[in-house]
């Protein structure tokens, strides 16, 4: 049977505008543009700098933002799910280009869009060097008074926006590491508690209800590492019911590495994440919101002059990620949403910008929009 087309969320990485503490750290006037200009090639073949079809811009700019908005909508893209960032000291971070760029576009009712609270530590690694692990810059540790904290600020800024991302009338809110932040409000018993408390906030707010999804749920192994044994998958179920999720969802990819080649073959990780989605939808109990990436090469945020094959930080990268390719695999994907197996509601995509990662839809000089229009192709407009 064939299912009503998936919404298609591009994630979105907001490092693309001037921040307070960006500059803190990295210099007056840093964005991560900074980083994409200084990208050098580091073997035969490899295709770096990545450079914008339209220039390297101000995403914090509404009319930046209303272009993106624009494009997206037009090439099949039904909203970005931004990576979101609050920590215990300073509280929110790289939030202009939502609040002032995409907010305040003339556009913004076009598109929805959602946070996915980005819970890691930040490091330097912007470009980072070859020593593990890497400064901490920003510790992303949470309590249950910064989860309160954090999520009070998306009620009050962001839940109430008619744009907002909603799942059967309740607004999406996802955690991108919900292992890590388990462990740190005390157990599962306890984040529980600390969910249950956000749910009834968004009712007390008049905003209907709460649909939590997460990204990397795995005790041991990620959402999106090597498919779990029965025993693993079981505890999972368990312990994602005690937590009340709603939905789990993809980010990146995983995919088999050989140590002595920094290349891998688009196509390949590609089928590898598309036979693990089927496990994910079929033996998970919650439904799974599967995801396809745009590329891969995060060596722009290594330091350029260290060597880059006898480290062990050294990315692997993926090759041959072109629009023909990545239009082959959305098919793929297309077969897996059209089918029975697909239980989720979205289609997510890694990424809108990652250029710092070699993971993006925007146009750059090389393919112009040919990964977007590879987007329209296979999954049609926009339903209105």
């Amino acid at each position: 049977m064939k299912n009503k087309r998936p919404e298609i969320l591009a994630y979105y990485f907001p490092n693309w505008h001037v921040d307070p503490r960006n500059e803190k750290w990295h210099g007056k006037g840093w964005t991560e543009w900074n980083v994409t200009r200084c990208a050098t090639p580091r073997f035969p073949g490899h295709k770096q700098p990545k450079k914008p079809l339209w220039g390297y811009e101000d995403e914090a700019d509404p009319a930046v933002m209303g272009k993106y908005i624009e494009t997206a909508v037009d090439h099949g893209i039904n909203g970005f799910m931004f990576d979101w960032y609050y920590y215990a000291e300073g509280g929110p971070y790289r939030t202009r280009c939502l609040e002032e760029g995409l907010m305040k576009a003339a556009n913004v009712d076009r598109i929805k869009f959602a946070v996915m609270w980005c819970n890691h530590d930040a490091i330097q690694s912007h470009p980072g060097c070859r020593a593990f692990p890497r400064p901490t810059l920003c510790s992303g540790e949470v309590n249950a008074e910064t989860f309160r904290n954090a999520t009070q600020y998306c009620i009050e800024h962001y839940f109430r926006h008619p744009s907002y991302l909603r799942v059967d009338g309740k607004v999406v809110f996802s955690i991108f590491q919900l292992k890590k932040m388990v462990d740190e409000l005390g157990g599962e018993s306890a984040a529980r508690a600390v969910f249950d408390d956000f749910r009834n906030r968004v009712r007390q707010a008049g905003l209907g209800g709460l649909h939590l999804t997460a990204v990397h749920v795995g005790y041991q192994q990620g959402l999106n590492s090597s498919i779990p044994d029965r025993t693993e998958t079981e505890q999972l179920n368990a312990s994602l019911a005690t937590l009340g999720l709603d939905s789990r969802s993809a980010h990146g990819w995983q995919w088999t590495c050989d140590p002595d080649t920094p290349c891998v073959d688009y196509g390949a990780a590609a089928e590898e994440n598309l036979k693990a989605y089927l496990h994910f939808s079929q033996d998970f109990d919650l439904p799974f919101n599967p995801g396809m990436m745009a590329g891969w090469d995060s060596s722009p945020r290594m330091v350029q002059s260290d060597v880059f094959f006898d480290s062990e930080a050294r990315p692997s990268v993926l090759m041959d990620s072109t629009s023909e390719q990545f239009e082959k695999y959305l098919r793929k994907a297309k077969e897996f949403t059209d089918s029975d197996a697909f239980t989720g509601k979205f289609l997510m995509i890694h990424s809108w910008n990652e250029w710092t990662e070699g993971a993006y839809l925007l146009p750059d000089e090389e393919r112009g929009l040919g990964h977007l229009e590879a987007i329209r192709k296979v999954f049609g407009p926009v339903d209105s």
